[in-house]
């Protein structure tokens, strides 16, 4: 991570004003303990980053939070629901976010399994403020990129639904890599019809390169595109 942007996250106490209240950070402290919730706080405030805490994963639950990029530092055991399942919940919901772990009963085969389900650290208490604010900086860049691509992909979508059913699989078809009249032949149609149902699509889509077409094919999740693939061929 570069250092600008840790100068950008971390260093902000005089320049937040600047920020729209959608766009600010916000990190999200869960810990049933309350004078490290305090103490926590007191440290994101130091360097700028607003924050919201809650006492157990349930108080998180079952709370309205603002959507605004940020991350979770989380205990793991906590009375209740642990962290582990907190992130499990949210990663089922699909309101994941980043998720740092902080506590003082880790071991290697629990830090093991909240990696794999995509932590961003595994930190035991104490810790260092610094290494702490890495890991916060590190989360709040992964949530930032992931609501920039959730922002893409919407408006994809919304284009690609202006798109008709022909036009969806000549998309397929020349994303896949296939020359006109390949596609004509396999549409049963004609290389002219295959030519007009491309220029609709990059008008409708926005696109101006048979790259960008991959791209966003690429990008839409895989059951839209399965979609397209079980679409029956059209006689006109």
């Amino acid at each position: 991570m570069s250092e600008s942007y840790k100068s950008r996250v971390l260093n902000r106490s005089q320049s937040a004003s600047n920020w729209a209240e959608a766009d600010r950070p916000l990190v999200i402290l869960v810990d049933d303990e309350a004078s490290l919730r305090e103490a926590l706080q007191e440290l994101m405030h130091s360097v700028g980053i607003d924050t919201i805490s809650f006492a157990s994963t349930g108080e998180l639950l079952e709370a309205e939070l603002p959507d605004r990029p940020g991350c979770l530092v989380a205990d793991v055991r906590m009375p209740g629901l642990s962290g582990l399942d907190l992130q499990y919940r949210l990663a089922e919901s699909g309101e994941a976010k980043p998720i740092i772990f902080l506590t003082a009963h880790g071991d290697i085969p629990m830090s093991v399994q909240a990696m794999k389900a995509g932590a961003v650290d595994f930190l035991t208490k104490p810790v260092r403020d610094q290494t702490l604010l890495d890991a916060i900086a590190a989360g709040i860049e992964l949530d930032i990129q992931r609501r920039a691509h959730a922002r893409i992909l919407k408006e994809y979508l919304s284009k690609f639904a202006l798109l008709t059913p022909r036009e969806r699989q000549v998309l397929r078809e020349v994303a896949a890599g296939r020359l006109n009249k390949q596609i004509a032949f396999y549409l049963g149609i004609s290389d002219i019809t295959v030519k007009l149902h491309r220029c609709n699509v990059m008008r409708k889509m926005q696109l101006t390169s048979v790259g960008e077409l991959v791209r966003v094919w690429e990008m839409l999740p895989a059951e839209v595109r399965k979609t397209v693939e079980a679409a029956p061929l059209q006689t006109h």
